[in-house]
């Protein structure tokens, strides 16, 4: 008798949501190192690499956990589309624990260049890990870089549920993580001004946790002065409900409950049986 297939649990689904967020942390941190510690590349390479990340980890992820990568997405998924619950707390802490530990070897790789050129370890590279209002220099404060995640965050979700919605035509699967990272690409191409498009509580917790623990004493607040790290976490939560509320009003509500059955071959004509031989 065949042996059926296993069915993933949850420690493995939480075991996926590690490893994938924390390639989207490599990729992403690691770009931003090289481009401000380094001087090497510069925002389109940084928005490229994100994306990259992005679609990598959900190829990393996607088969076990259904590849989140982000407690935002959990959370709209929680709210709007019948995901447990009781699983929503265990990623955000899998997703945060991703990125903290990949932050922490991008910290350790990039040692010696960020010492060099930020040897107090100041605001100046504090944004390699963590994200800034104005990204540490335009004239944004805290409510300005509040509205900006609620506003990126609404796009990257009602995005992800346009191309994950097997009702509304989809990527083919293994084209959606691709798909995915363009969006963020995208995003950050058009909404890195006001808060360096976290979009993500878990993609700025955990590194600016890391940050934190390895020198980055300012590591809570921004160039003001002002306690920060809340907006990224509270911003992507409102806008992850924004955008997914949205696709439920404006497209979800109207699909058919059932995808179009996809065009099926014409059956075959069966062969005329072989002539009897004496």
């Amino acid at each position: 008798m065949a042996e059926r297939p296993k069915i993933p649990g949850t420690a493995a689904e939480l075991a996926a949501e590690f490893a994938g967020t924390m390639i989207l942390i490599l990729f992403g941190v690691g770009v931003v190192a090289q481009v401000a510690a380094g001087g090497i590349g510069d925002h389109d390479s940084i928005a490229w690499a994100w994306g990259l990340g992005v679609t990598l980890g959900v190829y990393v992820a996607g088969r076990l956990s259904g590849a989140h990568l982000n407690p935002a997405v959990t959370f709209a998924l929680a709210v709007f589309k019948g995901f447990s619950w009781r699983k929503v707390l265990p990623y955000a802490l899998a997703q945060t624990a991703g990125a903290f530990v990949a932050a922490l070897i991008v910290r350790w790789n990039y040692s010696e260049v960020l010492a060099k050129v930020d040897p107090d370890h100041t605001i100046k590279t504090q944004g390699v890990f963590s994200t800034l209002p104005g990204n540490g220099t335009l004239p944004v404060h805290t409510w300005g870089a509040l509205r900006d995640q609620i506003i990126g965050t609404a796009i990257l979700l009602f995005l992800i549920l346009v191309l994950t919605d097997i009702r509304n035509s989809p990527p083919l699967a293994n084209l959606t993580p691709f798909v995915i990272g363009l969006v963020v690409v995208a995003i950050g191409m058009a909404w890195g001004t006001d808060a360096g498009y976290a979009i993500n509580p878990a993609r700025d917790f955990g590194p600016r946790l890391a940050s934190f623990i390895t020198g980055y004493e300012g590591a809570w607040k921004d160039q003001y002065g002002d306690l920060y790290f809340w907006v990224p976490i509270i911003g992507p939560l409102i806008g992850a409900l924004v955008g997914a509320g949205l696709y439920q009003v404006l497209i979800g509500r109207f699909l058919p409950d059932e995808p179009e059955p996809e065009p099926q071959p014409a059956a075959p004509i069966p062969a005329e049986p072989a002539a009897k031989t004496a």
